[in-house]
């Protein structure tokens, strides 16, 4: 039986299409160059859950892709948007470093004034997930300690910098879902120790996950706050759900599994002032 009355919020994502999609170079340990990817494939699972997303009430903005920037598709990692201000991102990686340009420029160009070109390594919403009273921020492989200062300054929110240590979910958000407000589901396996021990003393009520649901990529999910999209091979995640009372919508992006990332990494939030 569900345990509460779930409402959804309408949102607003930053998309981009896989386009030009492809695994020419490995900077995890799900890229395998040597494995052939179907760009039409891509595209249209994409389109699937641009789709849903839009059926369900969201506004899906457009950013187009970039010739010689096959990770694009992943939006989440672009910035991170919070009280309509944006921080862009710095990435680890020399073939990822050029995102952080186009997806600022698309910022600058569309409306936002409050943005910043970041000093630290931060990968967007990658690595950067807001609650209604934190920033959760991953460190461990891509984003850096400095990364998340910087952004609880510019943000003026509290961080909580939590270390990963399985590099499968070198990502927060192949970790570690907001579900809802000060709600999350998360893999405990995927933390240190110590971020384990501040999980479930911020998060006590938190769905935990186990180590097969986030290589399902079933933790790289969505959350409007009542619907929760996330891969179809994450059924028993999703049997979870339901009985918290979320409605979830299993989408089949098994093609984008081959750079490393799923629903989650293709969708950017673009949260407006308050």
């Amino acid at each position: 039986m569900p345990t509460a009355l779930r409402t959804a919020r309408p949102r607003r994502y930053l998309m981009c299409r896989p386009a030009y999609f492809d695994v020419t170079y490995a900077i995890n340990p799900w890229m395998n160059p040597d494995k052939p990817v179907d760009t039409g494939l891509a595209v249209a699972q994409w389109q699937q859950l641009h789709d849903a997303l839009v059926e369900a009430g969201h506004t899906v903005d457009l950013i187009d892709p970039v010739p010689g920037l096959p990770d694009m598709v992943y939006a989440a990692n672009g910035a991170t948007v919070v009280d309509g201000k944006v921080l862009g991102a710095r990435f680890r990686n020399a073939e990822r470093a050029a995102e952080g340009a186009a997806y600022l420029d698309w910022f600058r160009d569309h409306g936002f004034t409050d943005t910043r070109e970041p000093s630290h390594l931060n990968e967007g919403e990658g690595d950067i997930l807001t609650t209604r009273s934190y920033l959760l921020a991953g460190h461990g492989f891509r984003s850096s300690t400095a990364g998340h200062r910087e952004a609880q300054e510019y943000f003026g929110r509290q961080v909580i910098s939590l270390e990963l240590t399985d590099p499968r979910f070198y990502h927060l958000d192949t970790a570690l879902a907001v579900l809802d407000g000060d709600e999350i589901m998360y893999n405990p396996s995927a933390f240190s120790a110590d971020s384990r021990a501040t999980l479930r003393r911020l998060f006590p009520d938190a769905i935990l996950a186990t180590p097969d649901d986030a290589a399902a990529f079933g933790l790289n999910a969505l959350s409007d706050g009542r619907n929760v999209f996330l891969s179809e091979t994450a059924q028993p995640l999703a049997g979870r759900l339901r009985e918290h009372g979320y409605t979830p919508h299993l989408i089949n992006l098994s093609e984008l599994f081959k750079g490393g990332g799923s629903v989650k990494c293709c969708t950017l939030e673009l949260r407006p002032a308050a």
